[in-house]
């Protein structure tokens, strides 16, 4: 059984409530309401959280259990030591409040991911602070929402491509573009075009260290992204992709004393 650990930022889910307070303090009066307003159309959209919808599709497909829900509310941000250490793959989904995941926390996912633990950013976790510390770039990119999107499969023999068509399209999907700055991707699984002209690296992966990690454009929050076939399945494949081949206890320099010829000698 893969064991996957669902981090959702739910921040906007809970802009019109006492959890969003803070948050809204000092914004100017309409978008205060615009982000109350919203906070009920991804409510609508998510059955109550993003983690909700995620979580759903995850478990579709035997042999995944999304075994904890982390958000921002929770002590350490939910990722302690004992849930990461029970985590196979970490799925990373925020939008607003990347300024307020600790450093120590995001520090600590990227020694779990280089340890071997596997990492998905969704969406707008392109500018996180693990994917930031993982990549060493920052993330940003341009967008623009309430676009056509055409998701192109540019990598049909990759693992996360199993089962995706040449292209598929996604009615309304906020646009991400170009300049999108990361380091050059191992492989470059999806490209998605959108009807403004603009063009996305939508569907990143790399390596660091032990562990996989894999960048994918679709679920803007509003919309109904993770609700396509494709987009899920993507989703899941990732995931069994993702699955570390090796786990380490601790990453080290050994000093190795003894040479492997002396370690033939000796037998």
């Amino acid at each position: 059984m893969i064991k996957v650990t669902v981090w959702n930022e739910y921040v906007q889910e809970q802009m019109d409530s006492d959890s969003g307070a803070a948050v809204r303090e000092g914004m100017p009066e309409e978008v205060r309401r615009e982000l109350e307003q919203r906070a009920k159309e991804i409510r609508a959209v998510h059955g109550g959280a993003i983690h909700h919808t995620l979580k759903g599709l995850l478990e579709e497909e035997s042999g995944i259990e999304v075994c904890h829900i982390a958000t921002l509310e929770m002590e350490e941000c939910g990722l302690t030591k004992e849930v990461l250490d029970d985590t196979d793959v970490l799925i990373w989904w925020a939008h607003v409040a990347h300024d307020k995941v600790p450093d120590e926390i995001a520090e600590r996912v990227r020694e779990y991911v280089l340890k071997g633990m596997g990492f998905i950013a969704l969406h707008s976790a392109h500018p996180s602070k693990p994917l930031q510390k993982l990549l060493g770039t920052s993330g940003s990119l341009q967008w623009r929402e309430g676009d056509f999107c055409r998701v192109w499969n540019t990598c049909p023999a990759h693992p996360i491509a199993e089962g995706i068509p040449q292209y598929f399209e996604l009615e309304e999907e906020e646009m991400y573009g170009e300049y999108f700055d990361i380091p050059k991707p191992d492989d470059q699984v999806f490209i998605s075009w959108y009807r403004g002209g603009e063009v996305f690296r939508s569907g990143c992966t790399w390596t660091r260290g032990y562990g996989k990690i894999f960048y994918f454009q679709p679920g803007h929050e509003t919309n109904k992204s993770y609700f396509n076939d494709y987009v899920r399945r993507i989703i899941r494949n990732a995931v069994r992709w993702a699955v570390p081949s090796v786990k380490r206890e601790e990453i080290s320099c050994p000093n190795a004393v003894v040479t492997p010829e002396e370690k033939c000698r000796r037998k």
